[in-house]
């Protein structure tokens, strides 16, 4: 037969077409039966997004990975949390290619050999990293050791030789803190002029060259200060943790702003702005000084509040900024910026914003709302377990995500947009009319300038709260000669607040009697419940600044404070009855009694993780939540309870029966872990004003009875094991383990939980100790390898936020004991972990020096009394959380 050529080629094009379709079927059934990496699979992404899973440091024994940059040629640096630098060339997508990694030899280490094993590390411990100006910054957060020899601060790697290796390191400042509050992040300024770094809570503040926060920081809270009654954070008072501008070569330093917990990370948004991350304190939940963790907009000369113990202010203080948006409980470790990436349009104006405890990126869809923001959250990515560490937009605008830490289980993951949407850049929207003006009012900020305070002034009684802080501060930075007699002879309200605030923090104790009057010469009866809350501050401020007033300024201040109390908000009762008993007002007492007896909560303040959505996604953890829930202290209550405990006028029988009753309530409620201890330690205070012939009484009767020896816990009797026991070995007890699938007994994995000590020192649901970490959410950290490690060989690593102390005495003998508290003169420490509430109390005159010690307060073999039945039970146990509910305790019936 035959074929035209048209034909022909048509038959051509036919088997040519048939090919290719039988090609695409072929590939796309490959591609659907292709098996999904187990770590992508556990990922939860939003349609149209592709993750893939790039390396495993901790299977390749490169440590655990917390920190990462690129530099100019587009390779990933990154760090070992405890231990070395790391370059990567990680191939295109779907290019074919294998990822190449070196272990970075920095300095002296840099010429010798291609085998660095034998070589001590040169630089690393970085929990920041940044490359820019042809350098590499490292933000070393580490006390140093033989093993690597420098201590926490920031320094410079440079290639000056052009040899592609940095043998050049310098030390721009060295940093007084390190663990997991420590030195943190390292960021390029948008202008790529100028470099900003941040760091928490246990990083001092380094002197500076330029203050945009006025070095005149206090605790500044009349709330009667219970300190942690765990320990934790005693040590460590005003401004929290901090953000510092510097130039590129590290010869400036400027405090950009201040008061927070540990923020790890900061991120500028297209719009040039700053914003952070800030952690919670998760033992305070439940007390009404708990922030969850959140959003922070970074302004300059920014104040946020952090202080010790209950003394955390009100995000309402006018004196401090609020956030921009609450997250919820959790542990923030990533902020970064979509600006750079290859994402669509909504996301490159988001920031994305990672939680290593429960495994979530949020996606944080900023509004302009005056001269600040307002947000919207999302899950843009999740997975249990996933640790997050760190995350980075690349050059391919792909997300680059670690996880890690702690030494668990590391590895980097690629995120990919996939989709259909546009990815093209959206325009840079134009800065509203208030934040320019605050931009404007903080070009004033740092230091003194002529016409600043009348450029400022007008602004003091802005309607936005953002730019009336500007303005403050403008204020505060020019000599208090220039505005002291403006201030006292302001007539508006708002702005004689605003005004009154900056005086009590840079005025003398002469201007108290005429501030105080001041302010009690405003119409309180015509202000806004916002105006009000500003001027109890402002009120409160100049005491504890200036002293209580005496005479006829007190007589004024009390009436003028009765008249306003109670009022019809939680809010303003907190404050007025704060004041009205520091003031020593028998009436004061009188009403704040009959408060705290009916006293009811506002509704739950929304978050972007509410409580219910943490239980139906992570049910361990979320069962503690939903238990704390479920009988969850009534905050205002507690709250005024503790101001009453510095009451001690007003007081009768009946009166003090009724208030000591409150406390023995009080601890049928639950709250985090420090819950029990901030009652016993109001209900302690409350004490010391009783007569002595009724101190045994009104012990008794607010619950003295119901705690055990330290006051932090309620009383419990622990179980013992049946064995027989043996020496376990995590060799021996891993293939038990995991070769286990038969139903365990949840009695007995509780009953073990509690004969082998770790509810002495870890809480579960709620309940247990505070010395070591909340063990809840364990398994969805943690592999059965893991938790074995960490019990049967505690030292293999402990964090620094439960490490004991190494004192080095002057004769020569060290002390190692796990500090409590701290005073001028004194370090209290307790050395045995079941015994916490036995001190000791060790002199600084006698001290040289102090360092963090890395062998564990837990005890090696607390599980070799345990049979194996009772190891597999007491696993079980922690792998559930202690949820009853869990799969590994059903018989399936």
């Amino acid at each position: 037969m035959k074929f035209t050529i048209s034909q022909r080629i048509l038959a051509g094009l036919s088997v040519a077409l048939f090919v290719s379709l039988f090609s695409a079927c072929e590939e796309k059934k490959e591609a659907e039966t292709k098996p999904v990496h187990p770590k992508v699979a556990k990922l939860k992404l939003l349609p149209g997004f592709e993750a893939e899973h790039l390396y495993s440091p901790s299977e390749n024994e490169n440590g655990s990975w917390v920190a990462m940059t690129f530099d100019d040629k587009g390779r990933m640096i990154t760090s070992d949390q405890y231990g070395w630098l790391y370059r990567l060339e990680i191939p295109a997508k779907e290019s074919g290619d294998s990822l190449k990694i070196e272990r970075l030899k920095v300095g002296d280490l840099k010429p010798a050999l291609n085998d660095t094993s034998a070589f001590k590390i040169g630089m690393g411990y970085a929990q920041g990293l940044l490359y820019a100006f042809n350098s590499l910054y490292v933000m070393v957060n580490h006390w140093g050791n033989e093993e690597f020899e420098k201590t926490s601060g920031l320094y410079r790697l440079q290639d000056l030789d052009g040899d592609d290796q940095f043998e050049s390191i310098t030390l721009i400042k060295s940093l007084n803190g390190a663990g997991e509050h420590g030195p943190h992040s390292v960021v390029l300024a948008p202008d790529g002029k100028s470099i900003y770094v941040v760091a928490g809570n246990h990083t001092d503040v380094p002197e500076m060259d330029a203050y945009r926060y006025p070095k005149v920081w206090q605790e500044d809270n009349l709330f009667p200060l219970i300190k942690d009654p765990r320990g934790h954070a005693n040590d460590r008072m005003a401004p929290g943790g901090w953000v510092a501008k510097i130039n590129p070569e590290g010869t400036t330093w400027e405090l950009v702003s201040a008061g927070y917990r540990n923020p790890f990370d900061i991120a500028f948004n297209e719009q040039g702005e700053l914003f952070t991350y800030d952690s919670d304190m998760e033992w305070d939940f439940g007390m009404p000084w708990y922030r969850p963790t959140r959003i922070c907009h970074v302004t300059s000369g920014s104040e946020y509040g952090w202080r010790t113990g209950n003394s955390k202010w009100s995000p309402d203080y006018p004196d401090n900024l609020s956030p921009v948006i609450n997250i919820g409980q959790g542990s923030p470790t990533n902020l970064i910026h979509g600006k750079n990436a290859n994402f669509p349009a909504r996301y490159q104006k988001a920031l994305f914003a990672s939680d290593w405890s429960f495994g979530i990126i949020y996606a944080i869809f900023l509004s302009p709302d005056g001269a600040s923001y307002t947000a919207e959250p999302q899950e843009f990515l999740s997975g249990v377990p996933l640790p997050l560490t760190d995350g980075i937009f690349g050059p391919d605008g792909s997300l680059y995500f670690l996880t890690g830490g702690r030494r668990l289980e590391s590895d980097l993951y690629r995120v990919t947009y996939t989709g259909d949407e546009s990815v093209a850049a959206p325009a840079v929207a134009a800065a509203t009319e208030s934040a320019t003006i605050r931009k404007q009012l903080e070009a004033y900020h740092g230091e003194p300038q002529a016409g600043a305070v009348d450029f400022a002034w007008p602004y003091l009684s802005h309607d936005d709260r953002f730019v009336r802080y500007a303005a403050r501060m403008a204020v505060e930075h020019q000599p208090v000669s220039e505005w002291q007699a403006k201030a006292l002879a302001e007539k508006q309200p708002v702005a004689l607040t605003q005004s009154m605030i900056a005086l009590s923090r840079h005025g003398n104790k002469n201007q108290k009697d005429a501030a105080l009057k001041a302010l009690a010469s405003v119409d309180y009866k015509v202000l806004s419940e916002m105006q009000q809350i500003d001027l109890l501050r402002a009120m409160e401020l100049v005491m504890l600044r200036m002293g209580a007033p005496a005479g006829e300024v007190k007589t004024q201040v009390v009436a003028y404070l009765n008249e306003a109390y109670p009022a019809n908000s939680n809010k303003l009762n907190r404050g007025l009855s704060k004041l009205l008993i520091y003031l020593d007002d028998p009436k004061g007492t009188e009403k704040t009694l009959a408060l705290l007896e009916n006293a009811k909560d506002d509704p739950i303040e929304k978050t972007a993780s509410a409580s219910a959505d943490l239980i139906l996604r992570n049910p361990q953890y979320g069962m503690d939540i939903a238990g704390m829930l479920s009988k969850v202290p009534p905050a205002q209550q507690t709250y005024l309870a503790t101001v009453l405990s510095s009451a001690k006028s007003g007081w009768t029988a009946d009166m003090s029966d009724k208030y000591f009753t409150w406390f023995n309530k009080a601890f049928g409620y639950k709250g985090g872990v420090s819950y029990v201890g901030f009652v016993n330690k109001a209900r302690q205070a409350a004490l010391t004003h009783v007569p002595k012939d009724k101190l045994a009484y009104y012990d008794k009767l607010s619950g003295g009875d119901l705690l055990t020896n330290s006051g932090n816990d309620l009383a419990s009797n622990a179980p013992s094991p049946k064995g027989p026991g043996r020496n376990w070995t995590v060799d021996e007890a891993l293939p038990l383990i995991e070769g286990d699938s038969s139903v365990r007994n949840f009695l007995q994995g509780k009953n073990m939980y509690a004969a082998t000590r770790c509810i002495s020192c870890h809480s579960m649901q709620g309940e247990g100790g505070g010395i070591g970490p909340d063990l809840t959410q364990l398994g969805t950290r943690f592999s059965k390898k893991d938790m074995l490690e960490a019990i049967i060989d505690p030292n293999k690593v402990v964090s620094d936020q439960y490490a004991s102390t190494v004192f080095t005495m002057k004769d020569g003998s060290s002390i190692v004991g796990r500090l409590t508290n701290e005073t001028d003169d004194a370090y209290v420490i307790f050395q045995n972990p079941f015994a916490p509430e036995v001190t000791r109390t060790i002199p600084k005159s006698e001290v040289v020096s102090t360092k963090y010690s890395y062998i564990s307060l837990m005890f090696p073999g607390l599980v070799n009394r345990l049979n194996e039945e009772e190891l597999k039970d007491l696993l079980a146990y922690l792998m559930a959380g202690g949820n009853e509910g869990n799969e590994v305790f059903k018989t399936g019936e």
